[in-house]
């Protein structure tokens, strides 16, 4: 077995701040920015950055449907770390202002893969399609926060 990672990164035209305080709320962006891989989205506890537990149906495929039990938890200023309690996947979200008011957000989703030639597939394909689907996210967050 071994660990599969996939990253997405993009530049959001929106202050820091307003881009952290928008993936940190669980109650009402969150829900919003998602894209349609994402359903049954319900907010358990909290609804704004650590403490808060999710959970939601996320199909990275029509026959990869996962449900998803995420408590979330803010190691740093800028940092927002998901894991999940049904699997050993790790999502983290590190927000990086710059000087000209634009906003770094990297996605990074790390688990353990499977083994075999399953898990060969599994390093090979899933981070591709993982990265479309945050790339999908990061632009409704910059939509978002353009608009708000």
């Amino acid at each position: 077995m071994s660990q599969v990672r996939a990253v997405a990164a993009a530049h959001v035209h929106a202050p820091a701040g307003q881009v952290a305080a928008a993936l940190a709320d669980y109650a009402t962006v969150r829900p919003k920015i998602l894209p349609s891989q994402y359903s049954d989205y319900t907010l358990r506890e909290g609804g704004a950055g650590a403490g808060t537990v999710v959970s939601w149906r996320f199909a990275a495929t029509e026959k990869r449907v996962r449900d998803c039990l995420i408590t979330v938890t803010a190691p740093a200023d800028g940092v927002l770390v998901e894991t999940d309690a049904n699997s050993s996947m790790v999502t983290t979200y590190t927000v990086t202002g710059s000087e000209d008011g634009h906003t770094g957000v990297v996605i990074e989703t790390a688990w353990n893969g499977a083994g075999g030639i399953g898990g060969f597939f599994e390093r090979t394909f899933a981070p591709k399609a993982l990265v479309k689907i945050y790339d999908e996210l990061l632009a409704n967050l910059d939509a978002h926060c353009q608009a708000g």
